[in-house]
């Protein structure tokens, strides 16, 4: 065998080697080198393996055969260097995602942003380091503090949802208050503002459930079989408007007058593709006209405007509108 070709190997072992706490026992390893096309024994595979960790810091778990590899948990790697554009996209991706992510998420590619700004700290010659200083990601609006989820129940859920096997759970009902058991069957995960949702069925039943991740108290591997759902898109789930409390199916016609300021805004950064804006009328009202989801999240950013929008279409919303309205002056 050729040097370049057993050098491409430990290449390809290097890859695919996780972070502890993952490992990779060395059977599936030589089976994903035989399908990029490695052909390799037992006795070679740990000969480059053992050569490997004299030079990385790789880990190995003798504790049962086959044995277990990993690179150790505090392991970063400078290959291959950052780019300047890259660190200061991943500057700015740090403060996109701080609030979306759960923490434990965060720490786990933690390094990448650190390397990133350590990139751009090193440029003091071309005023780089400076942008880190002067560059900011904000989100459009309010943004709660993460929920907490357990490093430990977070691991378990990716895990079985990636490797597609049951789980035993003890999770905290918000409606009933209570920790209620469930074998649940993991088909997606979803981050919605600034929680997580495992997307799974629950015992024997066919429905998608969502289970918010910081509600977990325990997690367990299964001795039930995992019950797939090939057929399951969450993207399709979504569509459908499992998460913003659809009212009907079919999107509706907006019409509603908007003040300048606000017809600024949707001027550069449209509410639809079809969306029109009327000039000015003599009291400087913007006649707004466009099809949107018809859904509650689109009723309430709408609603987020107050008195800057008067909404005249669909009526039943109009009339939503008037009666919080009339609520809230009537606590005045």
């Amino acid at each position: 065998m050729s040097q370049r070709t057993t050098l491409f190997r430990q290449l390809a072992i290097l890859q695919m080697l996780p972070r502890s706490p993952y490992n990779l026992s060395t059977t599936t390893i030589q089976l994903r080198l035989e399908e990029q096309g490695y052909h390799v024994t037992d006795r070679s595979l740990q000969r480059d393996l053992e050569k490997l960790a004299k030079h990385f810091p790789l880990a190995c778990c003798k504790d049962e055969k086959p044995y277990r590899w990993s690179y150790m948990r505090n392991y970063t790697s400078d290959l291959p260097a950052l780019d300047t554009v890259t660190a200061l996209t991943l500057v700015l991706a740090e403060e996109a995602v701080r609030g979306l992510l759960p923490k434990v998420a965060m720490d786990k590619i933690s390094y990448k942003f650190q390397g990133a700004r350590k990139h751009l700290e090193g440029m003091q010659a071309n005023g780089f380091a400076q942008w880190s200083q002067r560059v900011r990601a904000i989100p459009n609006g309010k943004s709660l503090i993460a929920a907490e989820i357990s490093p430990t129940i977070w691991e378990q859920l990716t895990d079985a949802l990636l490797n597609s096997y049951a789980v035993d759970v003890e999770y905290l009902s918000r409606v009933k208050g209570e920790v209620k058991n469930f074998t649940l069957h993991p088909l997606g995960l979803v981050t919605r503002d600034s929680s997580s949702y495992l997307l799974a069925t629950v015992n024997e039943h066919d429905d998608v459930r969502q289970f918010a991740l910081h509600r977990f108290r325990n997690v367990t591997p299964s001795a039930r079989l995992y019950r797939a759902r090939p057929d399951f898109n969450v993207q399709t789930y979504i569509d459908q408007g499992a998460f913003g409390f659809p009212l009907a199916k079919e999107p509706v016609r907006l019409v509603a007058r908007i003040t300048s300021a606000v017809a600024w805004l949707l001027a550069e950064t449209p509410l639809c593709m079809d969306q029109t804006l009327s000039e000015p009328d003599a009291e400087g009202w913007v006649q707004l006209k466009g099809s949107v989801p018809n859904d509650q999240q689109t009723l309430w950013w709408i609603m987020g405007f107050g008195a800057s929008i008067d909404v005249q279409e669909p009526t039943e919303w109009r009339q939503h509108i008037y009666e919080q309205a009339s609520i809230i002056a009537s606590r005045a």
